[in-house]
């Protein structure tokens, strides 16, 4: 009786754990202003989580299709949407890492890791100690 109980927490937890996942489409929302910044839709391929974006909320004043001016290498010049921004991470125990993320406003790619937390991801860019995390919102 005491594996039966046990094997269906088991299934249980598993499916729990497949219905809470982080591929589709979320909203970032910025960690100093509150402010929504953009959708990324992360995907898996080739077994490591990735995300692109796909959209931007910019003010009517700015530019609607900006390029990245500060990226290196194959991303200077390229268009923010569209562009890969997350890429690498794989699965960990209770989250994705070893994964890198660009931040498309200073061209600077940071080391990644994200986890789901209340229905939201948590991303975390981070240098050595240092890092800024952000929440992203699911959307529909």
């Amino acid at each position: 009786m005491k594996k039966v109980l046990f094997l269906s927490f088991l299934l249980c937890h598993a499916i729990l754990l497949s219905a809470q996942s982080v591929t589709g489409k979320w909203k970032t929302i910025d960690d100093e202003t509150g402010k929504p910044k953009s959708i990324v839709e992360v995907y898996e391929q080739d077994g490591k989580i990735c995300g692109k974006i796909i959209q931007l909320f910019r003010a009517p004043d700015e530019n609607q299709d900006p390029t990245c001016k500060e990226c290196k290498g194959a991303k200077k010049g390229q268009k923010i949407i569209g562009m890969v921004i997350m890429e690498g991470l794989v699965w960990d125990v209770d989250e994705y890492d070893d994964g890198t993320i660009l931040d498309p406003n200073n061209g600077k790619v940071y080391d990644c890791k994200i986890w789901l937390e209340d229905g939201k991801i948590m991303v975390r860019g981070y240098i050595g100690p240092f890092f800024r995390t952000q929440e992203w919102v699911k959307v529909n």
